[in-house]
């Protein structure tokens, strides 16, 4: 995945994650009791909620890159990446985050 060269194409990346949460929780109300919905239970909240709060930041003016911090879902990437199918989105979000655009 190439990293976004403009603010809104970094903005669009954040949607797409948002957009991918909604997919995944649409998955797990189809497949209650499948054991990828299982694992995903285990972090879908969380995530949401800190992609959402990124977006918000994002469309509100508070958000401002860090060089030397990762976003707050990368922990969640790290511990569940392998169940994440958007992991490679997550991480270009998180390098532009940290490298800037």
């Amino acid at each position: 995945m190439n990293d976004p060269k403009t603010w809104d194409e970094y903005l669009d990346l954040v949607h797409q994650a948002v957009y991918e949460i909604d997919e995944m929780r649409a998955c797990i109300d189809e497949d209650a009791g499948d054991e990828d919905a299982e694992i995903y239970i285990q972090f879908i909240d969380p995530l949401d909620a800190q992609l959402r709060k990124l977006f918000d930041d994002m469309t509100s003016d508070r958000y401002e890159f860090q060089h030397d911090t990762d976003l707050p879902f990368m922990a969640i990437v790290q511990r569940y990446g392998r169940a994440i199918p958007f992991r490679t989105l997550l991480e270009t979000i998180n390098r532009t985050h940290r490298k800037g655009v």
